[in-house]
């Protein structure tokens, strides 16, 4: 009994994704795999797995013809933004939500205001409208969000968590009128022309750095109740859709460390990597505030920082070369956006710093101008232990991706802006032509690069089906295929969550695959993603999430997240996706 397994899983597609040996059509594949102590210890033929590893206590599960994959691993998203995704009113669109104009806006507001968690609330706060995907093609304004409320602040975040728009009490609770400037990396926009020494009355929109103090005084008003669990309800979340890693993508110190303290309580279904904002970091007098580490201690470890040095293109915030093809209003024809920290000094100083200090390197970069700034910097400070990461990387051109293979940046792209806002970016954003290549996968594969996918929750919700259905059909929300040059097979797609994003995060020696000597982080599919139609990848679901060996998904029926996971003061939650 000294080889008695705890668990033997066959008869189904067993997809391993082992970088040695395959079935001929490019992916490694076996009958039967055995679990022992949370870790792969066989991986081969069905009857030498019953025969060498059951035993009298060994669990023996027939798949049923449903498919066994590596755990699917979030290159880039934010934990406690999936928790927060759960608590506030949902205004997003078909198909994760069901608000379609302003009307349904408002209404989608009112009734989260009068609900047990709004009731409770300073703010009456929802996330996801897309003005692209609103009847009025616009975003709400400070007019429209007082007809929600005038007796409490009301703040409407975009689904890019770029943007938003408050209501009168809103704005001046922000101290935003006429006589407020536009901070740097920010806009408030306006109602009207403005007349020296007037800025013009702020019309309740905020873009970026002018947004955020919004989002961060508005969640920082939820009930504590709710703020001391969005991590434990994301990292539940993402179990539900494959996750057995996750990442908490630009935090703050405070907030790190209740993620810490959230783990230490109550025992998290995943693994999380978290990644502070490199301003804080770098502002404090230690050598190392972030506890940088390769080890998970409670399931949690920190890896370094990330920069972000734009907006969102389909906010028409990020820093292009070239021009938007329509401005958004209040902005001249020639418009190109806006960069978030404009002294390229201060980019290349902050990078080199995390170099120096064996920090990994996260930076948003959505416009084709930002990652021309990123470029010069890594190129300054040379290469780090870990891969550099281009987060999102939307409007790289070809050169840039071959920039990126030179200097070793690993891109990871939010693939599915090819579903959500690619009849955006080619109707009004980028125009046809520039709409064709953004997320360009196939450049990155063509140029040998291990490019990951990510889903950026909550901007999205952390849907790992979606994710692979965009990488291999480019299809819009209208059906109108997206840059087929750019397309990828299910294989590179399904890479792109499992073994590429291991490389990513330096763990390919643990996870990404299910090889002898890795962890059991395994996902079980109702379909084979690398057999169907690609077409009827969408339709797949996610049968059984296994982490360690253990499953999390579906949730024991006994509660593993009740409890307190921290009796320190509620932190202040914000994204920056």
């Amino acid at each position: 009994m000294a080889e008695q397994a705890d668990l033997i899983l066959h008869g189904g597609d067993i997809v391993t994704l082992a970088e040695h040996g395959d079935d001929g059509r490019g992916e490694a594949v076996a009958a039967a795999v055995a679990v022992k102590d949370g870790t792969v210890v066989f991986v081969g033929p069905e009857q030498e797995a019953l025969e060498r590893w059951r035993g009298p206590d060994t669990v023996v599960r027939d798949l049923g013809g449903r498919a066994l994959l590596p755990g699917f691993i979030d290159a880039h998203g934010h934990l406690g933004g999936i928790g927060l995704q759960t608590v506030i009113a949902n205004l997003l669109a078909d198909p994760d939500g069901d608000v379609t104009d302003l009307a349904s806006l408002k209404d989608k507001l009112r009734s989260w205001a009068a609900g047990p968690v709004g009731a409770d609330s300073e703010w009456i706060i929802g996330f996801g409208y897309d003005d692209a995907m609103l009847a009025e093609g616009r975003h709400p304004t400070r007019d429209d969000l007082d007809e929600v409320s005038t007796d409490r602040p009301v703040l409407a975040i975009h689904q890019s968590f770029h943007l938003g728009a408050v209501n009168r009490l809103g704005l001046k609770r922000l101290r935003y009128s006429a006589a407020t400037p536009d901070p740097e990396g920010g806009v408030i926009r306006r109602r009207e022309l403005a007349v020296p020494p007037s800025f013009g009355e702020p019309d309740g929109v905020l873009e970026e750095k002018a947004f955020t103090p919004a989002s961060d005084l508005a969640l920082a008003g939820l009930p504590e109740r709710e703020l001391l669990m969005l991590f434990a309800t994301g990292a539940t979340t993402a179990a539900s859709f494959g996750f057995t890693t996750v990442q908490e993508g630009g935090t703050t110190l405070a907030n790190l460390k209740a993620l810490r303290d959230t783990a230490a309580a109550v025992p998290l279904p995943v693994d999380v990597v978290a990644y502070v904002k490199a301003d804080e970091a770098m502002s404090s007098a230690l050598d190392d505030p972030i506890g940088v580490s390769d080890e998970y201690v409670n399931g949690v470890r920190a890896a370094g920082v990330k920069l972000v040095l734009d907006g969102s293109p389909q906010g028409r915030t990020a820093w292009l070369s070239e021009p938007y093809l329509t401005p958004p209003p209040g902005q001249p024809q020639g418009y190109c956006g806006y960069p978030a920290v404009p002294d390229d000094a201060v980019v290349t100083k902050q990078i080199g710093t995390a170099v120096e200090r064996g920090w990994q390197v996260l930076a948003h970069v959505n416009g084709d101008a930002a990652i021309d700034q990123f470029i010069k910097a890594v190129a300054a400070a040379g290469p780090g232990r870990r891969p550099t990461v281009a987060i999102h990387a939307q409007t790289a051109r070809e050169d840039q991706v071959d920039a990126f293979a030179r200097l070793g940046i690993l891109p990871s792209f939010f693939s599915m802006h090819t579903y959500y806002w690619g009849d955006w970016y080619r109707e009004t954003v980028l125009g046809e032509k520039r709409a064709q290549d953004i997320s360009p996968a196939r450049w990155a594969l063509d140029r040998g690069l291990r490019y990951t996918s990510h889903h950026d929750a909550p901007v999205a919700l952390p849907n790992s089906i979606a994710v692979l259905s965009s990488q291999v059909t480019r299809r819009t929300r209208s059906g109108h295929l997206l840059g087929p040059d750019q397309r990828v097979s299910a294989l590179e797609a399904v890479r792109a969550i499992t073994v590429n994003a291991a490389h990513q995060y330096g763990e390919q020696d643990r996870k990404g695959s299910i090889e002898v000597g890795k962890l059991a982080d395994l996902v079980v599919l109702s379909e084979n993603p690398l057999t169907v139609d690609p077409e009827r990848i969408r339709d797949i679901e996610v049968i059984e999430t296994i982490k360690a060996g253990t499953t999390v998904h579906p949730p024991a029926p006994t509660d593993r997240s009740g409890g307190t996971p921290s009796t320190g003061p509620a932190p202040h939650w914000g994204c920056s996706c």
